[in-house]
């Protein structure tokens, strides 16, 4: 085998679109020469089991469960937490599980959404937003009572203030409410607050820790929870498709990518904070505040053509496809300095020629490549 192609420069050193684009490392490929091969349907993959014990106890949970995508654990924890609807769910009206996971929520758990924006424009809180949103399980047969509350750490790269989550999560033990965590980046408010992974994990019934974002494993995410939950979350892994043969070759790669790269992560932080700071100067507008390792340029309020960001874009020879500017590891200082360059070009041409059309623009299509 040609190992070059591991070792040179990552072909996702230009691409700005998600932290997703990372691309296997030589330590990963090398671990492939030492790992099992045993069936994980039949819970006999050694290393499959190996990264579920690990992200267990770096969680301080029970048991973890492997699966291909962080959209697959968070619809079948969703799932497990409920039991027989009318029911509803309560999140964020900019959440992965409501927004992005193909309309899971209500056509796996047949739930009804409580999408709520929060009064803050950050993080939803107990007070402003879920009290007042609270559908509680108390006889009234109009309703659908809320009995899983999902939060997602970090949201947008922002972070979860860890007091908010103790009193969100109070609140649901005492009105037998559940709480998921869609924690697929939970890995970057961990690097950047120094609170343990095991802490944030404590408040939850379950938890989603993305491998495939921002640490660049290749494929998968585990499921955190107690045994119980674990073994009936694995029932319907395996009635939506997910079950894995010889995991233990992707299960291998995710234990380098934690292993080697979770300590990186604060290095990106860096470089989304520099980009936001010089956004801050020159007086282009934010949608969110710079916490990790995301940038959102308000397109619209910077009235910026996305089809000439795209043009810009191109001419730098780097990926900054739409107004969020994602940070990985892989990213290299070269294409930085251009991505820099590619946003104040973008923002310069608009005030000259402002784009005042609607966009409403889609992550996933062949127009953005």
């Amino acid at each position: 085998m040609d190992f070059s192609t591991f070792t040179n420069q990552s072909p996702a050193h230009n691409d700005f679109r998600s932290d997703t684009f990372t691309t296997p490392t030589l330590s990963m490929v090398n671990s492939l020469a030492t790992t099992s091969l045993g069936d994980a349907v039949y819970n006999e993959d050694d290393k499959t089991t190996q990264l579920e014990k690990k992200v267990a106890e770096l969680t301080g949970k029970e048991a973890g469960l492997y699966c291909v995508s962080g959209t697959l654990s968070n619809q079948i924890a969703m799932r497990v937490n409920l039991f027989q609807p009318p029911y509803s769910i309560l999140c964020d009206a900019r959440a992965h599980v409501y927004v992005h996971e193909a309309g899971g929520m209500s056509t796996l758990t047949q739930a009804m959404p409580q999408t709520i924006m929060p009064k803050n424009g950050i993080h939803l809180t107990l007070e402003d937003d879920i009290l007042p949103n609270f559908i509680p399980d108390d006889g009234e047969i109009h309703s659908a009572p809320t009995k899983l509350i999902c939060l997602e750490n970090t949201l947008h790269g922002m972070i979860f203030p860890i007091e908010e989550i103790k009193k969100i999560s109070n609140f649901c033990k005492e009105n037998d409410v559940k709480l998921h965590l869609d924690g697929a980046r939970i890995w970057n408010a961990s690097a950047e607050t120094g609170i343990s992974l095991k802490e944030y994990s404590m408040y939850f019934d379950s938890v989603s820790l993305c491998l495939s974002k921002t640490l660049g494993a290749p494929v998968g995410t585990v499921l955190v929870s107690d045994k119980k939950f674990i073994l009936k979350a694995n029932h319907f892994k395996k009635q939506n498709g997910g079950g894995i043969r010889q995991s233990g070759l992707l299960a291998s790669m995710a234990i380098v990518a934690i292993d080697e790269n979770f300590e990186k992560l604060k290095d990106t932080h860096k470089m989304a904070k520099e980009l936001g700071e010089l956004c801050e100067s020159k007086g282009i507008i934010l949608e969110h505040p710079v916490q990790t390792n995301f940038v959102f340029v308000d397109i619209a309020a910077n009235k910026i053509s996305p089809s000439k960001l795209i043009e810009i874009s191109d001419k730098y020879g780097v990926k900054i496809y739409s107004g969020r500017v994602s940070f990985h590891y892989q990213i290299s200082q070269d294409s930085f300095e251009k991505a820099k360059k590619v946003i104040v070009e973008a923002f310069d041409y608009a005030k000259e020629h402002p784009f005042e059309e609607v966009h409403n623009f889609k992550f996933y299509t062949a127009e953005n490549k």
